[in-house]
């Protein structure tokens, strides 16, 4: 009885029963296998950041809930449509979708950049896929001498408190995101040594 009484808490942070939410979700999966908030404008060409916030939403709601044969499937054909594309390019031509995604910000909100993609798959916890490689290059490679990694486009809204020095200053939380995706990424290669 409890837990079947798990399984329909699923709003993963607010205890809320999401079950309806996460089946609206799959159904509006597009072919290709992503998502786009505009589906309901007829929209049938998937974006990057819809899908990022649908993928990051179907796993939270899978580790509280174990999930379901059907949102495991539509969550990895989501992660597929991000890997097709190396985290930042057109399929049709392999020209970078959006220059704003090689910068990383913080907080994230619900915009896509590299980073948030790696974080992402990172948090999967799967050996990185070898179509992550340029986007795992592009974050080593913006390392600072320092150690650190700058803060790049800070998105508009509204801010509490600061969290960050401002754009081109060190930003320890994509510090900390960065490290923590090439800590996986190591840990994963000397796994499979």
């Amino acid at each position: 009885m409890h837990q079947r009484q798990d399984r329909h808490l699923g709003g993963t942070y607010f205890d809320q029963d999401v079950d309806d939410v996460v089946a609206r979700l799959l159904g509006e999966q597009l072919e290709e296998g992503g998502w786009n908030c505009e589906v309901k404008n007829g929209s049938v060409r998937s974006s990057f950041a819809t899908t990022i916030n649908i993928l990051e939403g179907l796993l939270a709601h899978e580790r509280t809930t174990g999930g379901s044969a059907e949102s495991i499937v539509a969550r990895r054909r989501g992660e597929e449509y991000l890997l097709e594309r190396k985290l930042f390019r057109r399929k049709s031509t392999g020209e970078v979708v959006n220059p704003a995604w090689l910068q990383f910000s913080f907080p994230i909100r619900w915009h896509y950049d590299v980073l948030r993609a790696l974080e992402y798959f990172r948090s999967v916890g799967d050996v990185p896929d070898s179509r992550m490689d340029e986007a795992i290059d592009l974050l080593r490679s913006k390392q600072q001498t320092d150690g650190t990694w700058l803060l790049e486009n800070t998105h508009p809204g509204k801010v509490h408190f600061a969290l960050e020095d401002g754009d081109g200053r060190p930003s320890r939380w994509n510090t900390l995101r960065a490290l923590r995706v090439l800590s996986w990424c190591e840990h994963s290669a000397a796994l499979h040594l």
